[in-house]
């Protein structure tokens, strides 16, 4: 095993599921396709609730008082969705998915393309364990958080692609990327960060992932993208209202 192994796994899994997935989609009817992508919206929903629910975790009331937990998350949401909304993160993102559509498709104009792209690099890269396991195997703990994230992607990946197509495949380039970076981090940064601080992070995902699930369920198209600054901020706000306290 070497530092990095995580992503690696990962990377591969949401590639193999991609293939899968294609080869399965063309066999099933829209009608089943967009079951498929509503089932995948219920359990991103769920998971979103059981990380948003850590918000009242001990060690971050302990921390930061018992009154202060979900508005660091009210913060980090708001500030974090400010800064991503004038950095024009979402923007980005689709134009590199429609760069990326442009570059490699066959010219077929799959037009899912650039959501299955977006979609499954939020719901890749904003959860809990992208973070966690990502800090955890850089910091030489091993990569068993990356390791279940891998199955789990794995299998949302195929039912991303049967109903998204190859957008779902170039969201590994996103994966790869942030889980890379996050990985360095660890390894570079050591264990800094404590536990009432990973809480807020971990919280401040889960309610991002509530937006995911929304756009899965056609229900709301939140830019979740432009909140990903948030996964920044809930850890300084953190920190500031430990020094506050003091």
């Amino acid at each position: 095993m070497f530092i990095g192994i995580g992503t690696v796994v990962n990377v591969a899994t949401v590639l193999i599921g991609s293939v899968l997935g294609v080869l399965v989609g063309h066999r099933l009817s829209h009608r089943t396709r967009d079951l498929v992508t509503d089932a995948l919206g219920l359990v991103t929903l769920l998971i979103a609730i059981t990380s948003a629910l850590t918000v009242g975790n001990a060690a971050l009331s302990t921390a930061v008082g018992d009154s202060a937990p979900v508005l660091i998350v009210l913060g980090a949401m708001l500030i974090g969705g400010i800064t991503g909304s004038l950095l024009r993160i979402e923007q980005r993102l689709e134009g590199l998915g429609a760069w990326m559509q442009h570059r490699f498709s066959r010219g077929d104009g799959e037009s899912t393309f650039v959501e299955g792209f977006v979609t499954a690099s939020m719901v890749f890269c904003v959860g809990p364990l992208t973070f966690l396991g990502s800090l955890s195997d850089g910091l030489g703990r091993g990569a068993d958080q990356l390791f279940l994230k891998s199955v789990l992607d794995g299998f949302a990946s195929i039912a991303f692609a049967a109903s998204l197509g190859w957008g779902v495949a170039a969201s590994a380039v996103v994966v790869l990327v942030v889980q890379g970076l996050m990985t360095a981090v660890g390894a570079v940064l050591g264990d800094v960060l404590p536990e009432a601080h990973v809480t807020a992070l971990g919280a401040t995902g889960g309610v991002m992932l509530i937006g995911v699930a929304l756009r899965l369920l056609k229900l709301k198209q939140i830019a979740v993208a432009d909140l990903l600054p948030a996964l920044i901020v809930a850890p300084l706000l953190v920190q500031l209202l430990v020094v506050i306290r003091r």
